[in-house]
């Protein structure tokens, strides 16, 4: 089912739930065998994953051409590199344990295409993580422009989660997944872009603007035929 921002007004991910309240009821199983002393490590394990699993509002920008942050964390590289044999913008963006997980989709478009790759679990801050770790790569297109997207498991990060299928729609900044105890998200876009941030920025998934594409203005043609139509009262 397609989610849209106004469909998603929840505190948290449905995985916080299930952690939280598992280790509520650990802590009460340890309070009855035991006392209550020994289970509060228990009950701040709870508090841990319900404030981790968190998934705030986002604000998202409305700039024509704007790729946003598909996750919050600190900029770590913004390099050019060579993707399927097109030299490409990237920039990397790490997310700590502190960080906002939910994962949001850089621009509007339709996926085109969401690869699996199973690989390593090195450190996410690693320049080799971007390949060798395990990660899905997701392809969206819009209006003829294509902007891919990493979700990158960390260190810790065993579990990656993507809601969407190939041929779906999504809106610029919607929720879309998340990566579960650190981890990291790279996104790559045209050259042609204005980029918008710098190594050491902190952003958020969503509501900060990486990049700015080009507007791609219709061709002669296309106004035409637009005009005629209008003409046409259509």
């Amino acid at each position: 089912m397609k989610l849209t921002e106004s469909h998603c007004l929840k505190p948290m991910v449905r995985d916080g739930y299930f952690y939280g309240v598992g280790c509520v009821v650990a802590a009460g199983l340890v309070a009855w065998l035991a006392a209550w002393p020994y289970a509060a490590p228990v009950v701040l394990l709870a508090v841990f994953f319900l404030w981790f699993f968190r998934d705030p509002e986002r604000q998202i920008p409305t700039t024509p051409g704007a790729v946003v942050s598909p996750g919050d964390g600190k900029v770590t590289d913004v390099s050019s590199v060579t993707h399927g044999g097109t030299r490409l913008n990237r920039i990397s963006i790490f997310l700590s344990v502190f960080d906002v997980h939910v994962n949001r989709s850089p621009i509007a478009g339709v996926i085109r295409d969401v690869r699996y790759q199973r690989g390593k679990f090195l450190n996410a801050m690693s320049t080799n993580s971007a390949e060798e770790n395990e990660q899905n790569i997701v392809t969206v297109e819009d209006d003829g422009r294509t902007v891919i997207f990493k979700q990158i498991a960390g260190l810790i990060a065993r579990r990656i989660v993507f809601n969407f299928k190939v041929g779906d729609h999504v809106d610029c900044g919607q929720r879309v997944g998340l990566i579960k105890f650190g981890s990291r998200v790279d996104v790559l876009f045209d050259r042609d872009a204005a980029i918008q941030v710098k190594p050491g920025d902190h952003v958020k998934g969503g509501a900060t603007i990486l990049a700015v594409l080009p507007v791609r203005q219709p061709d002669a043609q296309t106004v035409s035929a637009g005009a005629a139509l209008v003409r046409e009262g259509r």
